[in-house]
């Protein structure tokens, strides 16, 4: 099992003929992803470089693919517009990949997304999210993959399926960083811990779904074993999460906050990445985590085998 998506899902890409729509719908159908057309308006009726149909809308897109799911590499000035032109189509899982979406779009997306409740929205200004497939040939960046599926940016061949992992256990991955991410997703893959989903949620202030909505599918999902949450300073969103694993969750949690040596009062990479007070430090989210019953790395060079420990496994390290 998995969250959000599997290998069933049938994705569109909104923004597929742009440069980097139409790189990354290449390398999602490399990975076995169910890519079954695109969005451009105004190339409805044309194809794309793989042969995918591309429409002129998403309700279109839909009702001729029965896609489920969307990634969206429209600018910035116009990703706002295609959250909800997504959401309005009837699409479950939206991806906005697009950074730089002004705030003052988002906060209005966010409000007309409450009349859509069965729209999950990722991101924006995220790598996406993976259901890990299982390999069927190549290794590295050659390998192949079936079963799964990626929305995103992610290099796939990094991730591993928990039917492959040698330890026979499965994490679920949430990060605000995108490298961080690969970071975790890699030392787990390298000590044999297989991930049922990792989700980039981005490091925007305002954005979709955040770790307590994605904590609670985790906790709900039969496969996943445990989760690594990986947050950053500024805001109160991970000491809210702590709060709730300390009620609510049953598996181990791995936690690591980036930004321990940023300055106060200035925004260091992520526009939600900013020291505001006291209690939105890195030494006072970890503080707060730990306390909540959170096993926090330290660096992030320690998120493997500080899963390892929690899950009880031997690492067994891979090639």
């Amino acid at each position: 099992m998995a969250i959000l998506v599997d290998g069933s899902t049938k994705v569109i890409c909104q923004g597929i003929t742009g440069s980097a729509g139409a790189f990354h719908t290449k390398g999602c159908l490399g990975y076995g992803t169910k890519m079954v057309g695109g969005v451009t308006p105004g190339k409805g009726g044309t194809e794309d470089d793989n042969g995918l149909p591309i429409f002129n809308t998403v309700r279109d897109a839909v009702e001729k693919t029965g896609a489920t799911a969307t990634m969206i590499f429209v600018p910035p000035p116009f990703a706002g517009d295609a959250i909800l032109e997504a959401a309005d189509a009837g699409v479950a899982v939206i991806c906005a990949i697009t950074e730089g979406i002004p705030t003052q779009d988002m906060i209005r997306v966010r409000a007309v997304l409450r009349d859509y409740p069965d729209a999950k929205l990722i991101g924006p200004n995220c790598p996406g999210v993976i259901t890990p497939g299982r390999k069927v040939s190549g290794e590295g960046a050659s390998a192949t993959f079936e079963g799964g599926c990626k929305i995103g940016i992610m290099p796939g061949y990094i991730h591993l399926a928990k039917d492959d992992a040698p330890t026979g256990k499965g994490v679920g991955i949430i990060s605000r960083s995108g490298t961080l991410t690969y970071e975790a997703v890699w030392q787990c893959s390298q000590r044999g811990i297989g991930q049922t989903t990792c989700v980039g949620i981005g490091g925007d202030p305002v954005k979709g779904l955040n770790f307590i909505e994605l904590l609670d599918m985790f906790e709900r999902d039969k496969e996943t074993d445990g989760v690594v949450m990986i947050g950053e300073i500024g805001g109160s969103d991970e000491t809210e999460a702590g709060h709730w694993i300390k009620k609510h969750m049953s598996k181990p949690v791995v936690g690591f906050i980036a930004g321990r040596t940023a300055p106060p009062g200035k925004r260091m990479g992520h526009a939600g990445a900013i020291i505001g007070g006291a209690d939105d430090t890195a030494e006072a989210k970890m503080k707060a985590l730990s306390s909540c019953g959170v096993k926090v790395a330290e660096s992030p060079a320690d998120l493997g085998s500080t899963m390892a420990e929690a899950l009880g496994v031997e690492a067994a390290v891979t090639s």
